[in-house]
């Protein structure tokens, strides 16, 4: 008998957590853009390998009615199977390091217990949404449900049209923070990030929805 190995798995045979957080989008998402809960979200990796990296630790805060909501935050940290001391100075986080960890299924289980159907948020978002759906495949599970937005791509719309401006510009999070006046004490924290582009994401809105009346789809 032959075995395909690599066969999507069927609907039934997803476990229990997978379906309640795909059950969350049988719900529409509101039309009004404060009536939106946005998690911005960030991932500290030990490199940029898709393949061979892995997550260290995830970090989101949730965006809802133009205000970051502090009492609703995620940060959880990643039991390290591979260590790139190199990554080290970027994120700070050591190997062993005195703080409570989760292994990787079990803090992708939290995760999307956490951000339901909300919208997701991050600064060149492929590169931690991307980190996301592998684990996630290691898992044998789908890739995220939920709808992406990347505060790069929606500042760059910001920008004012001229021929002066270069409107291919990969702005980081850092130029982005320095223009609006953002504290970056909390740089390459994954927590820290999330809030700082939280911050950014609200300062975004407020230029590109300046009457108001601006819907959701109108973002991507």
């Amino acid at each position: 008998m032959i075995f395909n190995w690599f066969k999507k798995k069927e609907p039934q045979d997803l476990p229990d957590f997978w379906n309640t957080y795909a059950k969350n989008f049988d719900q529409k998402l509101p039309e009004k853009i404060s009536d939106v809960r946005f998690v911005v979200l960030d991932t500290e990796t030990t490199g940029f390998d898709f393949r061979e990296d892995r997550m260290l630790c995830i970090g989101a805060v949730s965006v809802q009615h133009n205000q970051v909501d502090m009492a609703d935050n995620f940060e959880i940290y990643i039991e390290q199977e591979k260590f790139n001391p190199e990554s080290v100075e970027i994120h700070g986080i050591i190997k062993n390091e005195k703080v409570a960890t989760l292994s990787e299924e079990e803090a992708v289980k939290h995760f999307l217990n956490y951000i339901e159907n909300a919208v997701l948020v991050a600064h060149h978002a492929n590169f931690d949404i991307t980190m996301i759906n592998k684990a996630l495949k290691r898992m044998g599970l789908p890739k995220l449900k939920n709808r992406i937005l990347d505060t790069m791509f929606l500042y760059r719309r910001t920008r004012i049209t001229s021929n002066l401006i270069d409107r291919e510009k990969n702005y980081s999070l850092d130029e982005i923070a320095e223009a609006y006046t953002i504290d970056v004490s909390d740089r390459h924290t994954a927590a820290g990030d999330a809030f700082i582009t939280a911050v950014a994401f609200l300062k975004i809105l407020g230029r590109l929805n300046k009457n108001g009346q601006m819907k959701l789809k109108n973002l991507f």
